[in-house]
């Protein structure tokens, strides 16, 4: 059977201990069953938990960088695909804009 590697450090001399798992190089123990159920979640102005597919409307009037356009409070979008890790959380598709990334905190769940 082999283990996981080390989330702390990445080492793969890794072992198990009851339920616990243990790097013996940087002493990080963790329990595998509760890493899987680490999942990213964004939420919106609100605080409503957004997924892919949910319809929401702007919160506030955004500028469009590099552009005149300006979309107004209340302009539609469909979520296609949430992204992790960048300034812009939803790649969404909004009514009169077309396709742009759009950072959660200024959307409102429909």
């Amino acid at each position: 059977m082999s283990l996981p590697p080390c989330p702390n450090c990445h080492s793969e001399f890794v072992y198990q201990d009851l339920a616990q798992l243990i790097c013996p190089e940087c002493a990080h123990e963790w329990n595998p069953a509760e890493a899987l159920e680490e999942v990213f979640t964004v939420n919106d102005a609100n605080g409503t938990q957004l997924k892919e597919g949910d319809k929401v409307t702007l919160a506030k009037d955004l500028k469009v960088k590099g552009s005149s356009l300006v979309l107004k409070i209340g302009t539609k979008a469909v979520i296609r695909h949430i992204v992790e890790g960048k300034d812009h959380q939803l790649d969404c598709k909004l009514d009169g804009a077309g396709e742009m990334m759009v950072t959660a905190k200024f959307v409102k769940k429909a």
